[in-house]
């Protein structure tokens, strides 16, 4: 086994972190590198001596105590960014880690940052056994039941354990969870590229977080090769840092963001209120409250089981952010949500669906110089809409455009640009096999309108994605609405890269003296 770890996944230029290692063939060789559109080497060190360590009982939940085996100090000319670590060891074995590099003290390289959603690799990572989610070991293995395999899901997490490669090392030629074309006639529902995850054997977490070829890289790479400068932080800064947005006009968030603390969510409310932009280019945003112990050691995410799983007041608990004892619906600061929206192009969640917005409000500021008009399509040869998806209750106003209906959160003045059919989960009464764990849409409909009937489970299923913004305090919000809008940035499509651009310029992002013309790769 080689596998590695650091006791800390954020510092800046001249502080230190400590590598914890095991390894059977040693030595083993460490690269350091910043991954944006290229990959910059940083660090190299040949015969890195660490001892072979047992995998402990419980290392999902409690860590792996593994002794240090290396020391690193990040350079004082390490740019703020994403920094991979690769160690090789003497059988040419490999194994990835990360640290996310902020600026130096007391500086910022840019007026924007980029937040990665490093709470949500937390949440997938299923090294050592289990995640938030399942026994993933049991359920990959065929040892436990689908149902057995969710209950055993884990509400309280280590950070001092590897992560699960899949996750946090993807390869090039991984496939998008979208399904890239529509059901045919008749065929059977599929969910992303079956063949390529067994042939890796994946399991259904693996590409739902990490930053190396997936949303947050693509978004990197896209940005740095139109020369935007960005600042890097991750959740846990936000949590931490309670004054760190204050040094910046505009926040980022790309990656699957799924999961905030309430310390983070504090601050970007803040930060909006005061006069902030916050640019969310993703879906399923800031959907369950979680919390940190121990420095941070020590995660906590109990979902559907918050409330039951540990004796704690709502100012701790975890679980829906829309849950009724918050009051505080995620829609309040991102003006979606996920229990609005859904799935699109996945099993048989909407399998024929077009995989973009169609446009209603051409003339929001966001389409300027877009050439998009009323009734056209955005994204959907990217495919745009799908793997997740936020939106809102709407009507249709006298002019023929859609209004949003204040429920759950949903601000008044919310302006939607563009729509989609998306849902929570695939209709029991299809015929088909389901492919997606189903939501506990009986806890949605109870948290959002205190009627968890099956009537209202039912409609719970059809929901939009919204393409849309609005003004909050001093501030102003910008949400896709899809995990999948870096991927359009990837694929060069020029309306997706001109809404971008004019968010990037309405929201204070500055050009950076790093411009590169090369590709990811």
């Amino acid at each position: 086994m080689l596998a590695c770890y650091t006791d800390r996944l954020s510092l800046r230029p001249g502080e230190t972190f400590a590598l914890h290692i095991s390894v059977e063939h040693g030595p083993c060789r460490l690269e350091v590198a910043r991954v944006g559109i290229e990959r910059d080497v940083v660090l190299t060190m040949e015969d890195v001596v660490a001892g072979n360590h047992p995998v402990p009982p419980h290392a999902d939940r409690d860590g792996c105590g593994w002794p240090v085996a290396l020391e690193v100090t990040a350079g004082d000319d390490w740019r703020t960014g994403y920094y991979d670590i690769l160690l090789t060891d003497a059988s040419g074995q490999e194994t990835h880690h990360f640290v996310c590099i902020r600026p130096a003290a007391g500086t910022t390289g840019s007026k924007a940052v980029l937040v990665l959603a490093t709470n949500t690799y937390h949440s997938y990572n299923w090294w050592g056994g289990a995640n938030a989610y399942s026994n993933v070991t049991g359920l990959m293995t065929g040892k436990v039941p689908f149902d057995e395999a969710m209950d055993q899901a884990i509400g309280v997490l280590s950070t001092q354990r590897p992560f699960t490669q899949m996750i946090i090392a993807a390869p090039e030629d991984a496939p998008r969870l979208i399904n890239m074309r529509k059901r045919e006639f008749k065929e059977k529902p599929w969910a992303a590229n079956p063949e390529w995850m067994r042939k890796h054997h994946i399991s259904p977490y693996d590409g739902s977080a990490g930053f190396l070829n997936k949303w947050e890289h693509a978004f990197a790479a896209w940005t740095e090769s139109e020369g935007y400068m960005f600042d890097y932080v991750t959740d846990y800064d936000l949590d931490t840092d309670p004054d760190l947005l204050s040094a910046y006009t505009s926040a980022f968030f790309v990656g699957h963001s799924e999961y905030w603390s309430g310390n983070e969510r504090a601050q970007v409310e803040r930060f909006v209120d005061n006069g902030g932009f916050a640019a969310i280019l993703s879906g399923n945003t800031c959907f369950w409250k979680v919390r940190w112990e121990n420095d941070g050691k020590t995660y906590v995410c109990h979902k559907w089981k918050g409330f039951t799983s540990e004796d704690v007041g709502p100012e701790k608990a975890t679980h829906l952010w829309s849950h009724r004892a918050f009051n505080a619906p995620e829609a309040e600061l991102t003006g979606l949500s996920f229990n609005f929206g859904g799935y699109h192009r996945l099993g048989m969640c909407v399998s024929r669906g077009s995989s973009g917005f169609t446009i209603y409000n051409d003339k929001h500021w966001a389409l300027e110089g877009t050439d998009l008009f009323y009734g056209d399509q955005l994204g959907a040869d990217v495919p745009l809409i799908g793997y997740e998806s936020d939106g809102c209750l709407f009507e249709f106003g006298d002019d023929g455009l859609p209004k949003a209906l204040t429920v759950g959160g949903v601000p008044a003045n919310l302006e939607i640009i563009g729509i989609a059919p998306v849902t929570l989960g695939e209709d029991p009464e299809s015929g088909y096999a389901p492919m997606i764990p189903p939501e506990k849409l009986d806890v949605i409909a109870d948290a959002i309108y205190g009627d968890s009937s099956p009537a209202m489970q039912k409609r719970l299923l059809r929901g939009h994605a919204m393409l849309a913004s609005f003004q909050r305090g001093k501030g102003e919000v910008f949400n896709t609405g899809t995990t999948e809008w870096a991927h359009g940035l990837a694929a060069k499509d020029p309306f997706i890269e001109t809404i971008t651009r004019n968010v990037m310029e309405r929201f204070g992002v500055t050009k950076s003296k790093y411009v590169t013309s090369s590709v990811v790769g």
